[in-house]
């Protein structure tokens, strides 16, 4: 998350007179960072204040005993053309790392981890789901003729993606994909995501899956939709420059970076200067109603701000020798979904670092990155290290087999690790957009607003310094007017 700030402090006042042009930016997130690495490249003055003792946010990566893991967000993509423009203008293209058998990818069903079919047709021939579920799946498109989409009313409006994806392809698609990919991507609990109440939901869809929600919005048809929406970037992509088909491939997939994700974050505060970057500043970003705004020398209350559920998480590694890991999986990671608790498994997914990334752990070890908490288990996030180290231990021996004690555990505890789109998220829109337009010269950005994912808050912080910037020429344009004017 992060605040932009102009002319509204004596100390940080704009100079729109001469040459010079400053701005603030609390919070030297990813969304912080990226915003004012873009201020700065379109010739303005920018200062970032911090109130951690480091930059990045929840990009975090550490480095230790020949191991290197991310306790934060662990891979990104390309999907937001903003990711696109500042990795080639960051010269970090070369740092590039993108894993190893990506597209494999496990989910448990009856306490054993079950490989995702990659594409719809290999998951209709899959012994994955049942013969109903399948036969829903292949009968969506007709069920759901674009004439229905008229049928989604203000109500349906507020319906959750549970409640969103039963609608389309029944209970078991949502019990055993969509519940360990959202709890695996937001730390919410799937489970209480199908409500039959969908006015009180509490994850609305088209606030959590936006693409998806407008997809049915004009088609209907989710598969559809799906379907004609890729058939038309690809006649899109046509028409443009063509690439290597090793890069098309790469952009489509997630990534890393060689040392981990906060090579991303430290490149952006190089680019910055260690000048621009102010740490251990007062400036509240964790409670932004702290924060004293003034207009027209009289305080402005930010009391009509509404509270922001955050969703607890511990993130847990352990390496273990390979010869006590019976069953290694090659792949990216498996996700647990909350049915699966009856089979004893407590944890919400585990990434297999290792795997993916070769180069994190030596030869002879495996690493893991092992998820805990959310609103499965809020209380659980709070466990001390000992406590969840017996828990990923447990459930990494049903599922991969291993054996012993790990060689090497860290954990690593997020009490707001990520904000929760849920009941009156409308009420969190509509404040920031009263903060926008009764504080000329204010600007908010990240994971609140368009998404949760490092690409989506880059785009975010990226628009949020595009408004800031179109503010600037605005306000200068209009000052030379008058002085032009006057003469």
């Amino acid at each position: 998350m992060l605040l932009l700030l102009i002319d509204m402090t004596n100390k940080w006042r704009v100079d729109f007179s001469g040459s010079a042009k400053r701005v603030a930016v609390v919070g030297a997130g990813v969304s912080g960072l990226a915003a004012a690495y873009k201020l700065k490249s379109n010739g303005v003055n920018v200062m970032v204040f911090e109130a951690d003792e480091r930059a990045g946010g929840k990009l975090m990566s550490i480095s230790k005993d020949g191991l290197i893991w991310d306790e934060g967000a662990n891979t990104m993509t390309e999907s937001e053309m903003e990711v696109k423009g500042l990795l080639d203008d960051l010269g970090i293209r070369e740092k590039q790392q993108f894993p190893i058998s990506q597209y494999k990818r496990y989910v448990v069903r009856n306490g054993v981890p079950f490989l995702i079919p990659t594409n719809p047709i290999a998951l209709i021939s899959s012994n994955f789901l049942s013969a109903q579920s399948k036969f829903q799946i292949i009968l969506e498109p007709f069920l759901w003729k674009k004439s229905d989409s008229a049928k989604v009313s203000d109500e349906d409006a507020k319906e959750s993606v549970g409640g969103f994806f039963q609608r389309h392809f029944g209970r078991e698609v949502v019990d055993f994909l969509i519940d360990p990919f959202v709890a695996g991507t937001s730390a919410a609990d799937p489970e209480s995501l199908v409500v039959s109440n969908v006015s009180d939901p509490l994850l609305p869809m088209r606030h959590s899956f936006p693409e998806l929600w407008n997809l049915e919005k004009r088609y209907g048809s989710v598969i559809a939709g799906a379907i004609k929406s890729k058939f038309s970037a690809r006649k899109e992509k046509s028409a443009e420059a063509k690439g290597s088909s090793e890069k098309k491939r790469r952009q489509r997939g997630s990534f890393s970076f060689l040392g981990g994700m906060q090579t991303l974050t430290d490149a952006l505060c190089k680019a910055l200067g260690k000048d621009a970057v102010c740490l251990k500043s007062k400036a509240p970003l964790c409670n932004v109603k702290e924060m004293k705004i003034t207009k027209g020398g009289n305080l402005f209350p930010l009391d009509f701000l509404p509270e922001v559920i955050y969703m607890p998480l511990s993130v847990i590694i352990t390496a273990f020798k390979k010869e006590n890991v019976r069953k290694p999986l090659q792949g990216f990671g498996v996700l647990v979904p909350s049915k699966e608790q009856q089979n004893g498994l407590k944890t919400l997914g585990t990434l297999f670092s290792s795997m993916m990334f070769p180069d994190r752990a030596p030869k002879d070890l495996y690493l893991y990155t092992t998820f805990v908490g959310g609103s499965r288990n809020k209380e659980l996030a709070k466990a001390s290290m000992d406590e969840l180290k017996q828990i990923v231990t447990s459930d990494l021996r049903q599922l991969l087999g291993v054996e012993g004690e790990p060689t090497f555990v860290n954990h690593f505890f997020w009490s707001k690790a990520f904000p929760l789109y849920g009941r009156d998220y409308d009420s969190v829109l509509e404040a920031i957009e009263k903060m926008e337009k009764n504080l000329p010269g204010f600007f908010y950005a990240g994971n609140h607003k368009g998404g949760l994912s490092v690409g989506k808050s880059i785009a975010s912080g990226c628009k949020a310094a595009e408004l800031v910037i179109s503010y600037l020429e605005n306000s200068s344009d209009n000052k030379m007017l008058k002085e032009g004017s006057s003469k």
